[in-house]
């Protein structure tokens, strides 16, 4: 995952991967991947809003699920391809639309490539449909992302939601997509701390200015 929307990588077979992320209102969402076989992951995730602060709390209204199935190896030639769905969203959950601040994916294709460039670059770029469909805008959306290390232990995060399936009538976005930046840095083995700024572009007309994002990323092969 770069930001928001999923990569071709997948986890080794017998690695857990866990996330804690901290959104604005005082959300948590908290997330578990598996490497179940050596192509194919699978994952829970569940938050709420409201959880620090003194704000009620809101639940979201259900897991998200997760499942990413590479079907295709990179080469040095070509990129790596993964297919799957996961309908957890971002953000808080929305009861009248029935959906996410930031949708999620639902169904997507994607697809990565690798390069060596003073140390190493990633490119990402991929098509998802949302089951979040209850604003009223059910169009299928595209994504691009990539990653490039700063030194061994940090790397650089850019990720662009067109966010094609967000901009109807009753959508939140006005027709400016989500451009998101992240910073990742691996502080220990299995253990990365990630900062992110997301809506730079202001596409929700709501945000008076970026979403700030604190993750914790913690990674063992069993």
């Amino acid at each position: 995952m770069t930001i928001d929307f999923p990569t071709a990588g997948v986890l080794p077979k017998n690695t857990l991967s866990s996330a804690v992320e901290f959104f604005q209102d005082g959300g948590v969402l908290v997330s578990l991947s598996f490497g179940l076989l050596t192509r194919v992951n699978v994952g829970i995730s569940y938050g709420a809003s409201g959880v620090l602060g003194s704000n009620r709390v809101t639940f979201n209204k259900a897991p998200g699920l997760n499942l990413k199935w590479r079907i295709v190896d990179e080469t040095a030639r070509s990129a790596a391809i993964a297919v799957g769905f996961d309908s957890q969203g971002k953000e808080s959950y929305i009861d009248s639309t029935k959906r996410y601040t930031i949708k999620s994916p639902g169904f997507f294709i994607v697809a990565s490539k690798n390069y060596s460039f003073l140390g190493y670059w990633s490119i990402h770029g991929g098509l998802n449909y949302s089951l979040e469909r209850d604003d009223d805008d059910k169009d299928p959306n595209g994504f691009f992302g990539m990653e490039k290390t700063l030194g061994p232990s940090m790397s650089l995060l850019a990720e662009y939601n067109l966010g094609t399936n967000d901009d109807g009538r009753r959508a939140l976005g006005r027709g400016r997509g989500y451009l998101n930046l992240g910073l990742r840095w691996a502080l220990a083995d299995g253990f990365v701390i990630g900062f992110d700024l997301k809506d730079l572009l202001r596409n929700q007309s709501k945000q008076s200015s970026s979403n700030r994002i604190l993750r914790l990323e913690y990674a063992r092969a069993f």
